[in-house]
């Protein structure tokens, strides 16, 4: 399609905005799907599988769109996977599981065309080196930005990069939840180039 419509499937506005960014014209909805960990299932797998899934889920909704999902599994060094902590007491076993250690955050990415059926996916990683951190350094962190909604309980954006020694990765918006570049090489090989949707956008802005 020459004109694609977008169609984020996501509900977090941590990802929205980031999309955003891209200055393209787009949607938000919220994918309602089972996210249980099927049984052995490494954190590659199940956070690429939940990012096609999500795009699934809405493909009945929006038939002539690209639809874009994604997800995000945390797992430390033992392979054990960490979710959204939900409340405090969890956030902070999650912290102090992450203390000292290096994490290593998946974030699935699925690009669907639902008139067509064409999927493509990919994952994305990035290593998170964590301060070796005291329990008041936990109570004062989860106390003055209560990331609860966030896989690995903390906000990178935000007082998050205090926990950290060191980041290794190509892309930092991964931490986030939406990987930016590998969305980008999606998109153009798709023939969608954002920089080109971008520019358009801002000309009809200013003719306004």
């Amino acid at each position: 399609m020459p004109d694609p419509h977008l169609v984020l499937a996501s509900s977090s506005p941590y990802r929205k905005k980031l999309l955003s960014q891209l200055g393209v014209n787009f949607v938000t909805a919220s994918p309602a799907i089972d996210e249980t960990r099927q049984p052995a299932e490494s954190a590659p797998a199940l956070a690429t599988r939940l990012a096609e899934e999500k795009t699934r889920a809405l493909a009945a909704q929006f038939p002539e769109h690209w639809i874009i999902g994604s997800d995000q599994v945390a797992a430390l060094p033992d392979g054990t996977q960490l979710g959204k902590p939900g409340n405090h007491t969890r956030a902070r076993v999650q912290l102090k599981a992450c203390s000292g250690q290096v994490v290593s955050f998946h974030t699935g990415l699925a690009l669907l065309d639902s008139a067509t059926g064409r999927m493509e996916s990919r994952c994305e990683i990035f290593h998170v080196h964590f301060r070796p951190l005291s329990d008041q350094d936990i109570e004062h962190y989860l106390k003055t930005e209560t990331p609860y909604d966030c896989a690995g309980s903390f906000k990178v954006e935000g007082l998050g990069i205090a926990l950290f020694s060191a980041l290794d990765g190509r892309d930092p918006n991964t931490l986030i939840g939406l990987p930016l570049i590998a969305l980008i090489d999606l998109l153009k090989a798709w023939g969608l180039n954002p920089l080109t949707e971008a520019y358009r956008n801002s000309s009809r802005d200013s003719t306004i």
